[in-house]
């Protein structure tokens, strides 16, 4: 075999792993989007341009979620988020739209001391769908209840969903949703 079509053998041989390396890379990269966005990653998608456009976005949600500063509760804290959790389920009884309209303010204001910023409803949804994309359709579904009750056009049964829909997230965010968070300095 002469030099040169040995040469042209190990060229395609490198070419091929290379290739093979680089699809194996996007494999894992959108595994790892898929697992830690869940549902919101085929959301994300749907709305996108493209599937590469979306993956860049949730990346970039990434490296933002990165860059906060959230931090777990203390006891004293989670235990009076709960007692004000048990408030506004009560007075759903007699006041269910301002039930509704308070609990969403107390599930951003949870947000917030966990370290969420609190700026705009789709900011918040990024970011909280790096860690919660498994219950942010609950959050959705909550907070467009709570935009028609504004307006009175919400049904009781939309409010009580959309009352069951907060206490989802409310939950997943008052427990951490169930990851200990590492400590830090």
């Amino acid at each position: 075999m002469s030099t040169g079509t040995l040469l042209a053998i190990i060229i395609a041989i490198v070419v091929v792993l290379a290739l093979a390396a680089v699809a194996v890379s996007l494999m894992m990269r959108r595994r790892h989007l898929r697992e830690r966005f869940g549902p919101e990653y085929e959301r994300t998608v749907e709305d996108s341009d493209s599937r590469r456009t979306a993956e860049r976005e949730l990346r970039e949600r990434e490296k933002r979620h990165d860059a906060l500063d959230i931090k777990p509760l203390p006891p004293v804290s989670r235990d009076r988020y709960t007692r004000e959790w048990s408030s506004v389920q009560q007075e759903f009884v007699d006041r269910p739209e301002d039930a509704v309209h308070d609990a969403d303010q107390l599930v951003t204001s949870l947000m917030h001391d966990r370290g969420y910023p609190t700026e705009g409803f789709e900011q918040q949804m990024k970011d909280l769908s790096v860690e919660h994309g498994r219950t942010l359709e609950h959050y959705r579904a909550a907070h467009e209840v709570e935009t028609f009750s504004t307006h009175s056009q919400a049904t009781t049964e939309q409010l009580r969903g959309a009352m069951v829909h907060y206490r989802a997230l409310f939950n997943e965010l008052l427990s951490d949703g169930g990851r200990a968070q590492p400590a830090r300095s």
